[in-house]
């Protein structure tokens, strides 16, 4: 077997290289560094609203970032931690712990790789859109929960793993509020908010968490204002890049861990293809997803060896790339590597920076997760939609986002075969018939011989509309017909439940004397009942692909009778 026509895994980095000059090596150092400071605040922030420690965060961006810019399947991907994961991550590690995080993680980037050496990356596609925005929105509301506590400075000992709770617990600590720590969130989010209208080129969270930081520091060392918290007052920061460690595996937490394993590689998959798909839409270039998918496998595999949590595409860093000039990996090797020498030589500064200022930079990232522009326009689509948006975003705030998509796809696949029925029709036709041609309707009409009935199939013939069939042969059981023409120009395709239908049908009609005739039958689904041995017990000769056929066949036999 040849590996290479088997497995789609062509990784944009060889293909860049090969005009690589001193032009486009300047243009990708310029944005590496750039996105590689963005990534900074971004990286820490995810780090600790996930529940592990703010190195963990760095380290993530920069071993993920790194293996997805050399496999992936995108020019211009910037892999690392995203806020998507936030949710996720946190519950891991609030029932199973940090060690059941690194399996979950290890195990979803199996599944990644999976996905693409099985060439699944169009297949994940196909996730409905109403879904993707209903779980990113849920996400984005369950992240700006998670941040009111450090936003407002509050001294609560434990805040409760659920959203209700969480809520509950903030009203009753309403009195605890820290009014140094809440300024200082809310100029963080107006400096983030606003400073692109002074330079979009400056990152704006990293101006907010500088300025912020030296007037925590100011009011700490000169005025005397030690309530306010930082990260040095909650984590011990390592600044050096730790030793890869094994994981321990059983059965018993595989199956534990598999559902958020599974979560976890849908959503990174979802969202590195989204990104790569936005990159492209900026660029012109195109991405090769199944190499992608490959490459954001390998990152998860490798990264929670390291201590990191999941990693996937993102889009906020991938555009800022684009925007300042990066158009090949190289630019995403560049930012890991600038953000591989923040760790080991600055990384002891970040202990001054307040949460405060890290809660306003997470309230801003779920404001531009949220989508609220697009679930107000979505409300005015087809009420099935609608519903399946609106329970996605419920069920991901209110329980997880496993359960979340698992019930929103569940509810779209439902909603789908409903539409497909109702668009489905089972007509009987006696005397005479429209002739189409084309879909296109004439006044010519042909006639039907006596005791022959058509039996007009409009749509894929699948398990979803056998009782409309079984009714339709219910309704004209007690009639004399002795030919029966199952028309099926329109049946584009006929799964197991249909065959068994038509077989159930065919043998009735025979059991009574009558003949079965099969009309307008293509060639996918002749295939297919060939298989099943239908049009060997129709019969061949009363096979055909043309309702002139079939009733000059329906003739042919009233004679013969």
């Amino acid at each position: 077997m040849n590996l290479k026509n088997t497995i789609d895994f062509r990784p944009k980095l060889i293909t860049s290289l090969r005009n690589y000059n001193k032009s486009k090596f300047t243009s990708d150092l310029l944005a590496g560094i750039i996105v590689g400071i963005v990534a900074l605040p971004l990286a820490i922030a995810f780090g600790i609203a996930s529940g592990v420690s703010p190195e963990k965060g760095l380290i993530t961006a920069i071993v993920g970032g790194l293996i997805v810019s050399l496999l992936g399947g995108c020019n211009v991907q910037i892999g690392g931690p995203t806020g998507a994961f936030i949710v996720i991550v946190y519950g891991i590690i609030a029932k199973f712990g940090f060690e059941g995080l690194a399996l979950a993680t290890f195990m979803a980037g199996v599944m990644l790789l999976l996905m693409g050496v099985f060439k699944l990356g169009s297949v994940i596609k196909f996730i409905p859109y109403p879904i993707v925005v209903g779980f990113t929105g849920g996400i984005a509301l369950t992240i700006f929960t998670t941040q009111i506590k450090d936003l407002f400075g509050m001294q609560i000992a434990e805040v409760p793993a659920d959203f209700l709770s969480k809520w509950a617990v903030y009203f009753q600590h309403i009195n605890t509020i820290n009014p140094y720590a809440l300024i200082i969130g809310v100029v963080s989010i107006a400096i983030i908010a606003l400073m692109p209208k002074v330079s979009s080129r400056v990152p704006s969270s990293l101006v907010a968490i500088v300025l912020m930081t030296v007037v925590s520091f100011v009011l700490r060392k000169y005025a005397g204002v030690t309530s306010i918290e930082t990260i040095g007052d909650r984590f011990t920061i390592s600044a050096t890049l730790p030793r890869p460690e094994g994981l321990s595996f059983s059965m018993e937490t595989i199956n534990m861990l598999l559902p958020s394993a599974f979560t976890i590689a849908i959503l990174g998959a979802i969202e590195s293809l989204l990104s790569a798909t936005v990159a492209d839409g900026v660029t012109g270039d195109r991405h090769n997803s199944n190499t992608e998918l490959i490459a954001q496998g390998a990152a998860n595999i490798v990264v929670p060896l390291f201590g990191g949590i999941p990693v996937t595409g993102a889009i906020a860093r991938t555009m800022t790339n684009i925007n300042n000039g990066g158009r090949t990996p190289v630019a995403g090797i560049i930012h890991a590597v600038v953000l591989l020498l923040i760790l080991l030589f600055l990384s002891p500064l970040t202990k001054h920076i307040p949460m405060a200022c890290l809660a306003g930079v997470l309230v801003m990232v779920s404001y531009n997760m949220s989508e609220w522009r697009t679930i107000r326009s979505m409300m005015r689509n087809p009420k099935s939609d609608v519903a399946v948006l609106i329970t996605t975003l419920v069920l991901t705030v209110i329980f997880d986002l496993t359960i979340a998509i698992e019930v929103g796809l569940v509810m779209a696949i439902l909603l789908f075969m409903k539409r497909v029925m109702a668009s489905t029709q089972i007509t009987v036709i006696r005397d005479q018939m429209d002739v189409h041609h084309d879909g296109e309707s004439h006044d010519e009409q042909i006639a039907i011989p006596e005791s022959t009935e058509v039996y007009e199939i409009e749509g894929p013939f699948f398990f979803g509309i056998a009782n409309k069939f079984d009714e339709a042969m219910r309704r004209v059981g007690g009639n004399k017909s002795l030919i029966r023409i199952v028309r099926m120009r329109k049946v584009t395709f006929i799964d197991s439940t249909g065959i068994h239908n038509l077989e159930i049908f065919i043998r009735q009609s025979h059991k009574e004397n009558r003949v079965v005739i099969l009309s307008g039958v293509n060639k996918d689904v002749h295939n297919a009942l060939e298989k099943a041995g239908v049009c060997r017990l129709v019969g061949e000769e009363n096979v055909c692909n043309h309702i002139d056929k079939a009733l000059a066949r329906a003739s042919e036999v009233l004679e013969q009778k």
